[in-house]
């Protein structure tokens, strides 16, 4: 009768730890910037950070407020992976996107290597908004859990 508590016990422990997941966004930025002027890079926070702490309520009869301070809420610590930039003088710049697919392959397999499963890739664009603006980017966010 021991024995099958026993067993009873690390089944239901187990299945209670094998429940709880954790997850990790690393996020790519490539830049469109005509001329090569942007910066691409793969960032990845080396912190945690608990966003209750940074949120407020807000209420018809009560507008409490988070004072927390801009700030606090900045990761300071982070690795930064430089990428090429889509275009150069001359244009599109294919290569580059190779050479930015093989460092994100290589980055999304060291995860996985590690434990993580890649569980979302989501993107977006901010292009140039006409004439004189010049500016862009392309964000790519990979969500990883285990």
């Amino acid at each position: 009768m021991k024995k099958i508590i026993f067993f009873a016990v690390i089944a239901l422990a187990t299945a209670f730890s094998a429940s709880a997941q954790q997850y990790k966004v690393i996020t790519s930025v490539e830049s469109i910037v005509p001329n090569g002027l942007g910066r691409s890079r793969i960032i990845n926070a080396l912190e945690d950070k608990d966003y209750k702490e940074f949120t407020s309520v807000q209420t018809e009869d009560d507008n409490t407020r988070n004072k927390s301070k801009r700030g606090e809420i900045r990761v300071k610590n982070f690795e930064e992976t430089k990428l090429l930039n889509f275009y150069n003088v001359g244009g599109i710049r294919f290569q580059n996107i190779a050479a930015n697919d093989a460092m994100i392959t290589s980055m999304i397999n060291d995860m996985v290597s590690n434990g993580w499963e890649l569980a979302f890739v989501l993107s977006g664009v901010e292009s140039e908004g006409g004439k004189g603006d010049g500016q862009g980017i392309f964000i790519t966010r990979y969500i990883f859990k285990k």
